[in-house]
């Protein structure tokens, strides 16, 4: 799993199938990034998985299959129909699997960020997008806070040792906004050290692992008795409603 840095923050993601030069690239911002790595690997791309339609993660898409005409390009159901993913060839169903390139897939349809938003799973690895940042979430664009909880609960049920790769490099400022919401959370604390330390030498801080995100990650900690205290109130969607309030203001 090669993170390839594209725009300002986000991250391009090539899967590479073992033993094999063929490799899929999840959520290609640009194509000139994507196009250097697969060069410098030596990898045949033979599939884009999008997991929304946001342009800052598929803005590539047209420009890599310029150079490969058959290259398949996935992406939700609801999506093909609307056109907002470019060059969509393939409607993902949630619980959907499919191989490519040697490798397995499977879809997990996560409304809240948009309506389409899928995480891939593919072995112990889960590409969230823009609905599970590691110590954060993304914002609610299209879908409600019910729709994002019950996405989130969904990624947060995958096996605690699951590796962790969003859509962004957000994960310092999302861990000073969990250290003012949890400030006696020592994780936290920890966790916050260590990031400070991989970004003072611009160092990517994916992977993350989904057992540090239960820890640490607030939006994944909304039924947990000090969040539900936070906000006055004994219902985790009305605490994560709260939360994603105040983390839009911070």
């Amino acid at each position: 799993m090669l993170p390839i840095a594209c725009l300002a923050d986000n991250y391009a993601y090539l899967v590479m199938s073992p033993g094999a030069r063929v490799g899929v690239i999840v959520d290609p911002s640009e194509s000139a990034p994507v196009e250097a790595a697969l060069r410098g690997h030596d990898v045949e791309l033979v599939a884009i998985l999008a997991t929304h339609h946001h342009h800052d993660h598929v803005g590539g898409n047209l420009g890599l299959r310029a150079a490969r005409p058959g290259l398949s390009v996935y992406a939700h159901e609801s999506d093909q129909p609307l056109g907002r993913v470019p060059g969509q060839t393939h409607g993902v169903a949630d619980g959907e699997s499919f191989t490519i390139a040697g490798l397995t897939v499977r879809a997990l349809h996560v409304p809240g960020h948009t309506l389409g938003a899928l995480a891939y799973v593919v072995g112990d690895a889960v590409f969230t997008g823009d609905t599970l940042f590691l110590a954060g979430c993304g914002r609610l664009f299209e879908g409600t806070p019910d729709m994002m909880s019950a996405s989130l609960a969904r990624i947060a049920a995958l096996a605690p040792s699951t590796r962790v790769y969003p859509g962004h490099e957000y994960t310092l400022d999302n861990l000073r906004f969990g250290a003012h919401v949890e400030p006696e959370n020592r994780a936290i604390a920890a966790r916050y050290a260590t990031v400070a330390e991989h970004r003072a030498r611009a160092l990517p801080t994916v992977p993350g692992h989904l057992a540090e995100e239960l820890a640490t990650n607030p939006f994944l900690r909304t039924r947990e008795a000090s969040l539900l205290a936070r906000y006055e109130t004994k219902d985790p969607v009305v605490a994560f409603t709260k939360l994603r309030a105040e983390k839009d203001r911070f």
